[in-house]
């Protein structure tokens, strides 16, 4: 039976080309990640802040490295992109922005960050969250960014507000976290926004 619809993102959107450094154009850039980075992103995830609001935590710089192998090979599997956001002019590492659950036949992803407890308070999430969405709504042809935290976590429904993510509703017992069930803000970015 054929489709009455064309895929909104032809497979090998991502897989044809190597993944790009995106500038914010104010001093930040989301770059792929290098395996040095495993001790700054292991330092990271010590933080009390990450523990209340991801699901992961780390043993060690070793299982660090483990997941940047599987962030870098991420890329040509077309299902997740992530970058390291970094400074532009001295390439410390300040946190994490990606695109996860990748829908290229709908156009549509999920956008997720976290920053190091050393750059919180400088908008780093915003800005980078904001690169990300441009660079996947205008300049990749995404059609429908999503973003969800919990809605305990006002700092992310500001990151969210900043980088022009409408707050569309809220999904109830969405989420697993180490203290529980959490309710998820659903805010949404589409193509024109």
């Amino acid at each position: 039976m054929p489709d009455l619809t064309q895929p909104v993102l032809p497979a090998g959107t991502f897989s044809r080309i190597p993944q790009p450094a995106i500038p914010t154009g104010d001093g930040l850039v989301l770059r792929p990640w290098r395996s040095d980075d495993a001790p700054a992103v292991y330092e990271a995830f010590q933080d009390p802040a990450i523990h209340q609001w991801h699901i992961r935590s780390a043993d060690s710089e070793e299982e660090v490295r483990g997941w940047i192998a599987e962030w870098q090979r991420a890329w040509a599997t077309e299902r997740t992109a992530q970058w390291a956001v970094a400074d532009a002019a001295g390439d410390r590492l300040l946190g994490r922005a990606g695109l996860r659950q990748i829908e290229l036949l709908d156009g549509a992803a999920e956008v997720a960050y976290w920053t190091h407890p050393a750059a919180r308070g400088r908008g780093v999430a915003a800005r980078a969250a904001t690169a990300l969405a441009r660079w996947a709504l205008d300049e990749i042809g995404f059609e429908r960014l999503e973003l969800l935290h919990s809605v305990g976590n006002e700092a992310s429904c500001r990151v969210a507000a900043k980088a022009r993510f409408a707050l569309e509703g809220t999904k109830r017992r969405a989420l697993l976290h180490a203290d529980g069930w959490h309710d998820m803000h659903l805010h949404a970015r589409v193509r024109g926004d």
